[in-house]
């Protein structure tokens, strides 16, 4: 599913294309995209107004609105925008060029189906931003709570970074993937950085040493800079020996696989071996 670079990508697309345009219709008419908004709900909330700010925390956008009634009027509702598992944001230009952003287009190398639009806002100049998702995953809503989400993982300190990832017994790589922790790492970057730091996805984290600690946070802030540039958590160092057969690339050794909180995961056996006598916490389970 799209990760945090997905939809900074996505982000950054609506940033550069999509603000300050008004919005002539709006098509929420998919109810499950749109829950629990009823079809038109959210049409007769943006038509007239424009997109006039694109954040993100983690894997959520959120999209500020202008006012209608002038250039001194309070802006309108926030529009937030969940990527889902193959959310990808198309937006057209008036002159018809298109550019798109957020999940890697392995579901786009034919023409994408017209059922596959699940959200779209048209412009006054004649183009438009829509939300395409096969797999009809994604969300739309207004005025997202994004209270819950743990600090971003692009943001988040050293500090910050240090107390969250040391507290309690759980897996590290189980703590990465807590979005109410840190917001934006998924199961690829979280094997990524892990790998980078050379440390146990299975390592406890209350294990942590300092100098794994702060390897974590390095690499952190590393892969995401590299995925964001190069497009998305596909693109890291170690992501194509996530399979059978694979190897480390940087000792040869074949890699381990089994399921951490829940989730596949690999990882070289040599260089990310749990220390002698610490003990895999219980909700993990490796093969």
């Amino acid at each position: 599913m799209p990760e945090l670079p997905e939809v900074e990508t996505a982000r950054r697309l609506i940033a550069d294309r999509a603000l300050h345009r008004r919005i002539e219709d709006v098509d929420d008419s998919d109810s499950y995209v749109s829950r629990p908004h009823s079809p038109g709900e959210l049409r007769s909330a943006l038509m007239g107004r424009s997109l006039t700010a694109a954040h993100r925390r983690g894997k959520t956008i959120w999209l500020e609105t202008s006012g209608t009634g002038g250039p001194d009027a309070p802006g309108g509702p926030e529009l937030g925008i969940h990527l889902g598992m193959t959310g990808r944001i198309v937006v057209t230009s008036s002159d018809g060029t298109v550019a798109e952003g957020g999940d890697p287009p392995r579901y786009y190398a034919r023409p994408p189906k017209a059922e596959w639009g699940r959200f779209t806002l048209t412009f006054a100049d004649g183009g438009s931003l829509v939300l395409l998702d096969p797999r009809r995953l994604g969300r739309v809503r207004l005025n997202p709570d994004i209270g819950a989400l743990g600090p971003d993982a692009m943001q988040v300190t050293r500090a910050e970074f240090r107390a969250i990832i040391t507290r309690g017994t759980i897996a590290v790589k189980a703590r990465l993937l807590d979005q109410s922790k840190i917001a934006g790492i998924g199961n690829l970057l979280a094997d990524e950085i892990l790998w980078q730091a050379r440390v146990s996805p299975l390592a406890r984290v209350d294990s942590l040493s300092p100098a794994q600690v702060n390897r974590l946070y390095r690499a952190l802030k590393s892969v995401l800079e590299s995925a964001v540039a190069k497009g998305g958590a596909h693109t890291g160092d170690m992501i194509a020996s996530r399979q059978p057969g694979g190897v480390c690339p940087r000792d040869g050794t074949p890699m381990a696989h089994g399921l951490v909180g829940g989730r596949s995961t690999w990882w070289c056996p040599r260089e990310q071996a749990l220390p002698p006598g610490q003990v895999t916490p219980a909700r993990s389970s490796a093969e």
